[in-house]
């Protein structure tokens, strides 16, 4: 093995501008990967991180069976009532990893700033559970940079009246912070009802197609809306570790079945379309950005290879003739092969983790589409691939030296003498 390596060190200095080729083909490739899989990573945490506070999805929520399906029809007859509400908060109430419990209402209607009106839809929900639901939205680059001042949403647990309005609504109806409006609503019985509401801030939904609709109120001033004291159309889980979001739910819903709850609840996963369609694309896009680099870098290493093989057929007929065997060629080959991928793999990720280095610190942003904020340009350390995309490369890497070497091996030690 030692003398492998000898012999493939100076194998690959023999021709010094054909392995660097080679390697910085490999450096590049691997950096590149490393560089897309680190800021899919970081898109992917962000994104989970505002499905569950920035959206107030919450890790987990529980319904009754049947209300994302037929709740709309008829909501009265899926929403939790008063007492199933409290016995639920019960049950949970010592569970672990169970942060907050929080009970939600959404309703829709008209809100009218007495000349014009417009349709909303709102979300109920208590001011202390709003507050607990958007803790650790964003990282501290990204409050530094005010971007949680636009997105944060706050309730006053003083007055029920006050709400929190989307800042596209604010502007179509020219209310300022502090103004009166009014909303119209349905009843869980189909009757109108009015109530007079004031503006208390205004925030950004962080999406283009929800920024001109979109609500907040206290629970209390819902449940009197649509006359529904007590009751709630899901509770929203909060756990103190993302990790326990499935084993939880398996162990809620076995537990409440028990207590003769017709239950359901589902993850902020399930729940969170925009998330799972994103994934899915950038899993599509590296995938492909993936197969490619990975094309180029066999294509690269066993190019380099088979002109090294056949340039060194006199070689490989002295050594058989010395004694060395066909197994032993095809290894010393292999060697060299895999010795360039390890260090094309290295100078790869010095160069990735330089690169990274310099985006973190440039504070480079940019607009997504559909979105109405800009968000930090960053490239996180997605390990797992880094350490799939080395070891992948070395394999292939070893395997693209493997055929020429062994054509060569085959050959008779008198023709590989001859060989000119």
């Amino acid at each position: 093995m030692k003398n492998n390596l000898k012999l493939a060190l100076r194998g690959l200095a023999r021709n010094r501008r054909r392995s660097l080729v080679t390697l910085l083909a490999i450096a590049f490739g691997f950096a590149a990967i490393a560089l897309f899989a680190g800021y899919t990573h970081n898109v992917y945490d962000g994104l989970a991180r505002q499905s569950i506070h920035g959206e107030m999805l919450g890790h987990l929520t529980l319904s009754k069976r049947g209300m994302r399906s037929e709740g709309k029809l008829d909501p009265e007859r899926y929403l939790l009532a008063a007492g199933e509400v409290e016995m639920i908060a019960g049950l949970l109430k010592d569970e672990p990893h169970i942060a907050i419990v929080a009970p939600r209402l959404v309703l829709s209607g008209l809100v009218s700033n007495g000349r014009a009106s417009t349709i909303f839809i709102a979300e109920g929900i208590e001011p202390q559970a709003m507050e607990r639901l958007q803790q650790s939205v964003l990282t501290d680059r990204e409050r530094k940079s005010g971007l949680y001042d636009k997105l944060k949403k706050q309730l006053d647990p003083a007055h029920s009246e006050v709400v929190e309005l989307s800042e596209g609504l604010v502007e179509m109806l020219h209310l300022p912070v502090g103004g009166q409006a009014a909303v119209l609503v349905n009843t869980l019985s189909g009757q109108a009802n009015a109530l007079d509401i004031t503006v208390g801030h205004a925030f950004n939904t962080g999406n283009a197609g929800s920024n001109d609709k979109f609500a907040f109120v206290s629970l209390a001033l819902a449940r009197t809306l649509l006359d529904a004291e007590g009751r709630a159309d899901r509770l929203t889980l909060l756990l103190d570790d993302v990790s326990q979001t499935e084993a939880m739910r398996d162990r809620l819903l076995a537990k409440l079945h028990n207590a003769g709850f017709d239950v359901e609840i589902r993850t902020w996963q399930d729940l969170s379309d925009f998330y799972n369609q994103v994934h899915g694309m950038f899993d599509m896009i590296f995938g492909f950005i993936f197969s490619i680099v990975l094309t180029v870098v066999v294509m690269s290493v066993a190019n380099s290879m088979g002109m090294t093989v056949v340039e060194r057929t006199r070689e490989i007929g002295t050594l058989r003739a010395i004694g060395l065997r066909r197994g032993g060629v095809v290894r010393l080959f292999a060697t060299e092969s895999l010795l360039l991928t390890l260090i094309g793999c290295a100078a790869g990720l010095l160069i990735a983790l330089g690169v990274r280095w310099g985006i973190n610190v440039a504070d480079i942003s940019y607009t997504p589409p559909n979105s109405a904020s800009p968000v930090p340009l960053l490239v996180d350390i997605d390990a797992w691939r880094v350490i799939f995309t080395f070891l992948l490369m070395c394999v292939v890497g070893t395997l693209a030296a493997w055929l020429p070497a062994r054509r060569a091996a085959q050959k008779d030690i008198i023709d590989a003498l001859g060989h000119v």
